[in-house]
């Protein structure tokens, strides 16, 4: 299946964009919106397209290719957030959506384990995207590419998650920038 255009804000579109899924062997779900807000700024709307975009979007993606992923005994991916990542002032909405995303992987790897589908958490640290350059500046925080891992990286080490040999895999995968 190649890659598919879709609106993750609107999760009930996306039975049109995946179609009918041939042969997958793999999902891997990278997208996520990053709104900073404090809870008492951030109105339903924030919350409510956070976890659309970061976690309801991302079950409807599995819950659509899950049949051929099952046939395949593929693999499935959740780019998460840091490792470690805990409470943040007015990053609310972005934490809480990746803490339901960890317990969405959790869920779906315990209900998958006997149709042979893998699931795998990848948990980055600072990656040089637009993405952490626009909420680093809305922190105040410097942002330095240079220490940052790069998506290419990222990227890399997705691509050794999902080349497990048949006997193990690794459910959780910290990365993290190497030492400079």
């Amino acid at each position: 299946m190649p890659a598919i255009e879709a609106d993750l804000a609107r999760p009930e579109t996306l039975a049109a964009a995946v179609g009918e899924p041939g042969d997958v062997q793999a999902l891997i779900h990278c997208a996520g919106v990053s709104p900073i807000a404090a809870v008492a700024d951030a109105g339903p709307e924030v919350w409510e397209r956070t976890l659309t975009v970061n976690v309801a979007s991302a079950a409807e993606l599995v819950r659509l290719t899950l049949p051929a992923l099952r046939r395949s005994r593929g693999h499935v991916i959740f780019v998460n957030a840091s490792p470690g990542m805990t409470g943040v002032a007015r990053w609310s909405a972005f934490v809480g959506s990746k803490a339901a995303l960890r317990e969405l992987a959790d869920s779906l790897r315990e209900e998958e384990e006997s149709h042979g589908v893998r699931v795998t958490t990848v948990y980055p640290a600072a990656t040089a995207t637009e993405l952490l350059r626009e909420v680093r500046t809305t922190f105040g925080r410097p942002y330095h590419p240079e220490r940052c891992i790069r998506p290419e990286t990222l990227a890399e080490m997705v691509v050794w998650a999902l080349a497990a040999p048949a006997d193990a895999y690794a459910c959780e995968l910290s990365v993290v920038p190497a030492p400079r």
